[in-house]
């Protein structure tokens, strides 16, 4: 995959940068050319995001009408359940994810090093998988209340409705904390051992250590895990549409497809995306804050600041606590899709699953590369000429970080609907609802800034001293690339390619709504099976999906691991 992307994107550049030398005016006008083509990509992929921002310029009567009737009746409903939901969640995933990594990071117990690793796992399932599986489980007519009903013979509900909202801030807390958990404990790392072990030698004890000494070194990281938390939440609609919750994304869904009014939908989405705008803001203040000394320290103070030896009590204790994210976080959701999958009740149909497969993969092999290639093309250009157009292009493209799947396809469906109205004949509308074409753009707005992201954190680690030794030996431009940097990125694009990889596969909102007839994805059709309650057959492409989130997650804890 990596030579193939090497290859497109090399083209690229040969078609982009003008081999000879000797006319200054033609180079500077192919430079220009360049440049205008870059600023378009650029253009295109923040298009939908663009056009939200747009839409306040059309304020009229009807979408005013709108909103003024949705404030006086549902508004006010979406806003108090997303506040609530959020708040739940960002509780339960900064408790949850600071206490895991403080616990394998500052307490040496047994089974350390397992639980190192395996406190990720339930990144690997999707949100909306678990929903599935835990309300198969402990449903009115489930397994668990038939068990309590038929043992101790007692009549009526025996366990609270998991199709709420404390059943979904339960979902959300179990599939999120792990950002907490992975930011906090690569904060707590790097120096809190040994700060920890100067504190005891003042004669601080161990509640005053952790209070005073290890929650403050995380408390950005831990900011910035709940704001990643949070931006997945209100990007969610699996959950909240399969669990019956009204969140501000199911309002911009209504005010599109059942008011039929586009302007009010994208003004909804647009202050969505402002709320998720500011939580992305917080989230790169934390980042910018968590900076520690990158000094060594001795072998003696490496050997005196040594993890906290825990009696046999405390170490069992501490294991329980870790093993409960581990299994309601991942392995009960696992047994409970597995159950119904092997139940001779349900039949399989392999025929079709290989086609939802072959679709997923499609979609995702296409995006991953192109996302990629137009990683590489603006590293590559900001890496030799960092200057205010080159920044400015990289902001655009990243603008679709986090932002939810609802904002960006009606961010996109807007510039559609109106070219559709000035060219009729044009067939805009039918090559970009009715392929493929809309859904990979709507895709890329997405996740090309997690393959920019992780692209760019690979040029990081190429000194630019390096750059400037290659020119002097003759290598520059497009050789540069092939000869010194592809080497050098080969982890970082291949870590990419399979982050935007197994993100599209997993996508719901956008596969849901702009998908073309007959290409279902895993995630639409593990979404409408599980809706109509058939949630066995619901279970393989479920299970599917977790084992395409194992890949990241076990290339993650080997980069840990390397650390």
């Amino acid at each position: 995959m990596f030579s193939l992307i090497l290859t497109m994107t090399s083209g690229l550049f040969q078609f982009l940068q003008f081999p000879g030398r000797s006319n200054k005016l033609f180079v500077m006008h192919f430079l220009r050319i360049r440049s205008i083509f870059i600023g378009f990509l650029a253009l295109v992929i923040s298009l939908p995001i663009l056009a939200l921002i747009a839409s306040w310029l059309e304020w009229n009567s009807s979408s005013a009408q709108v909103l003024l009737e949705m404030l006086q009746t549902v508004l006010p409903n979406y806003i108090s359940t997303s506040l609530w939901l959020c708040i739940g969640v960002a509780i339960g995933v900064s408790l949850l994810g600071t206490m895991t990594a403080a616990a394998v990071t500052l307490f040496k117990f047994p089974g350390q090093s397992f639980f190192e690793w395996a406190l990720l796992l339930p990144m690997a399932i999707p949100a909306y998988v678990v929903a599935y599986a835990y309300t198969d489980f402990f449903q009115f007519s489930g397994p668990f209340q038939n068990f309590i009903r038929t043992t101790w013979e007692i009549e009526g509900r025996v366990f609270p409705e998991i199709r709420s909202l404390g059943g979904a801030i339960w979902v959300f807390t179990l599939a999120l904390y792990p950002y907490v958990y992975l930011l906090a404990r690569t904060a707590l790392s790097e120096r809190a051992s040994h700060l920890m072990e100067a504190a005891r030698l003042l004669g601080a004890p161990l509640s005053r250590r952790i209070i005073r000494v290890a929650l403050p070194l995380a408390r950005p990281a831990i900011a910035a895990g709940v704001a990643l938390a949070l931006m997945e939440t209100l990007a969610d609609y699996g959950v909240s549409s399969y669990f019956g919750i009204q969140t501000f994304t199911a309002g911009i869904y209504k005010s599109w497809l059942v008011l039929d009014n586009r302007i009010a939908a994208a003004q909804l989405a647009s202050l969505l995306l402002l709320v998720v705008m500011l939580l992305l803001q917080i989230e790169k203040s934390a980042q910018s804050r968590m900076r520690f000394s990158n000094v060594k320290l001795s072998g003696t103070a490496s050997r005196e600041a040594q993890q906290i030896q825990l009696s046999r009590r405390q170490a069992w204790l501490v294991c329980i606590a870790c093993s409960l994210p581990i299994l309601f976080g991942f392995i009960l959701p696992i047994g409970f899709m597995l159950k119904p999958l092997f139940s001779s009740e349900v039949s399989i149909p392999w025929d079709r699953f290989i086609d939802w497969s072959l679709n997923s993969l499609q979609l995702g092999a296409a995006t991953a590369l192109l996302a990629v290639g137009v990683a590489l093309l603006l590293s590559f250009s900001l890496r030799q000429k960092n200057h205010l157009f080159s920044r400015v292009t990289t902001n655009l493209v990243g603008l679709g970080y986090a932002v939810p799947g609802a904002v960006v396809v009606v961010g996109l469906l807007l510039p559609v609907t109106w070219l559709q109205q000035q060219w009729p004949d044009s067939k805009i509308g039918f090559w970009l609802t009715a392929t493929s074409l809309g859904l990979i753009w709507a895709y890329l707005v997405r996740f090309c800034a997690v393959a920019l992201q992780s692209v760019q954190s690979g040029y990081a680690r190429i000194p630019v001293s390096l750059d400037d030794s290659s020119r002097m030996l003759g290598v520059s431009g497009l050789g540069l690339l092939q000869q010194i940097h592809a080497p050098l990125l080969k982890r970082s694009v291949a870590a990419a390619a399979l982050l935007v990889f197994v993100d599209v596969m997993k996508e719901l909102p956008v596969t849901l709504v702009l998908r073309p007839f007959n290409t279902d994805t895993l995630a639409v059709v593990a979404y409408q099976l599980a809706r109509d309650e058939r949630l066995g057959e619901a279970a393989l492409p479920s299970l599917a999906l977790v084992l395409a989130g194992l890949l990241p997650v076990i290339l993650l804890s080997r980069s840990m691991k390397k650390s």
